[in-house]
């Protein structure tokens, strides 16, 4: 990383990230905070060794890792990820007819499987069709390769089909009030906004998809086949770019981290006890303690 990307990261998350200094400590510096998290997600390293890298304890390491992804959620995702506005899809679709011959089309949705750590409840839910766990990413993404749709989460079980009709934009494009009205002849019918699919998802008037090769296919729809598979190779090469990405942030946060209940949560985890136990001596008990040795 650059010392200009690091620059800009620091200044784009010191409004979510920076801390202050009290009258009994003084704060770690924003600089540093970014380091460590970035150092994490880079290497993969213990919070331990991080930790004697940097001088600071294995739950500060912990924090700045949180706070900094939970920063750039916040504040990069709705600035990188969002809806276009009318211009912008006038522009995506200019963009996509002068460079793969397809009038209209604004986009291209496929899903991708991000492996993670089989969940104790419902691990079944989240096991794919290729024998391992995950959760599904569905992207929509421009003729250039540009985010501006994404809808994450949902167990690797899942069919593609279901996971957008579970998505907002299923509910908003299926009411027409996603794309915006702007129609044009093509052959004699008045085609709005689109964008392309696999044949695992339903073909709309917003979504279309190739002719199913059933050995009949008419030379058109061979080439209209061979149209719409060029225009998803943005996508086909975005997709894998992020499954490699992911795989690899994955791969440097394999320990998991337990988040202490307090307050509130203290006293409905009492009286859960309380509604288990037989006796009333466990009314006031709010959780029982042993040891064991984690291998990190």
């Amino acid at each position: 990383m650059s010392e200009e990307t690091y620059v800009y990261l620091c200044n784009k998350l010191r409004p979510a990230m920076e801390r202050q200094d009290t009258p009994f400590r003084e704060c770690i510096p924003l600089k540093k905070r970014v380091a460590i998290a970035l150092w994490k997600l880079a290497t993969g390293s213990e919070y331990r060794s991080i930790g004697h890298l940097f001088g600071v304890s294995n739950t500060t390491v912990c924090r700045c890792v949180q706070d900094f992804c939970a920063a750039a959620e916040t504040l990069f995702v709705p600035e990188l990820i969002c809806s276009p506005d009318r211009e912008q899809f006038a522009e995506m679709a200019a963009y996509t007819e002068n460079r793969w011959g397809l009038p209209q089309c604004v986009g291209a949705i496929d899903g991708s499987h991000i492996p993670i750590l089989g969940p104790q409840e419902y691990h079944c839910d989240y096991f794919n069709r290729k024998g391992w766990h995950c959760i599904i990413l569905q992207g929509v993404v421009d003729g250039k390769g540009h985010f501006w749709n994404v809808f994450a989460g949902m167990p690797g079980s899942l069919h593609d089909a279901r996971v957008l009709r579970l998505s907002s934009l299923w509910e908003l494009a299926s009411h027409g009030n996603y794309f915006p009205p702007c129609t044009r002849n093509i052959g004699g019918v008045n085609a709005g906004y689109y964008i392309l699919g696999d044949n695992a998802y339903p073909l709309q008037n917003w979504l279309i998809k190739t002719f199913p090769d059933n050995g009949q296919l008419t030379a058109e729809h061979v080439i209209y086949n061979k149209r719409i598979c060029r225009a998803r190779v943005p996508l086909s090469t975005v997709h894998r770019l992020v499954h490699q990405g992911v795989e690899d942030i994955a791969d440097a946060l394999r320990q998991s981290v337990i988040r202490l209940p307090a307050g509130p949560e203290l006293e409905e985890v009492g009286q859960g006890f309380q509604q288990l136990a037989d006796s009333p001596a466990f009314s006031s008990c709010v959780g029982a303690i042993d040891g064991c040795h984690i291998r990190i």
